[in-house]
């Protein structure tokens, strides 16, 4: 009447990396630091961007409508070539302002989020980098 005692176990790795993937889907998400780092200097790499395209966008038709009038094609006469010179010159300084633009939103985002930036990458890399 000796009873038998055995254990056994199975591991597949496959099957874990399954189990782990479906259970990270319903764990609330939360930001790490890192994350937070990472968005934080995209926000800041990629701020003013838009508004510059959209000035920059914008000019440039601003140009070519008045090419189009400067080169009578169209209007006749030179009223409209006249005219079309001076929209032209519009549209060149708006392009010219694009670049600006882009600065002062960059440089306006880079001094607001430095000192959180900053603090995060002292955390993250265990160092103090004021000094």
């Amino acid at each position: 009447m000796e009873k038998e005692l055995t254990f056994s176990y199975s591991y597949s790795a496959k099957v874990n990396k399954e189990i782990q993937e479906i259970r990270n889907k319903y764990l609330p998400k939360g930001e790490s630091k890192l994350d937070e780092l990472k968005r934080l200097d995209n926000a800041v790499q990629t701020s003013g961007m838009s508004a510059a395209l959209c000035v920059g966008i914008i000019s440039v038709l601003v140009f070519g409508a008045g090419m189009c009038l400067a080169m009578n094609i169209l209007g006749n006469g030179i009223f409209f070539a006249v005219l079309g010179v001076v929209i032209g010159v519009i549209g060149m300084v708006g392009m010219g302002m694009a670049y600006p633009i882009y600065r002062r939103i960059f440089n306006r985002t880079k001094e607001k989020l430095a000192p959180r930036i900053l603090e995060l990458a002292e955390e993250l890399s265990g160092e103090n980098i004021n000094n």
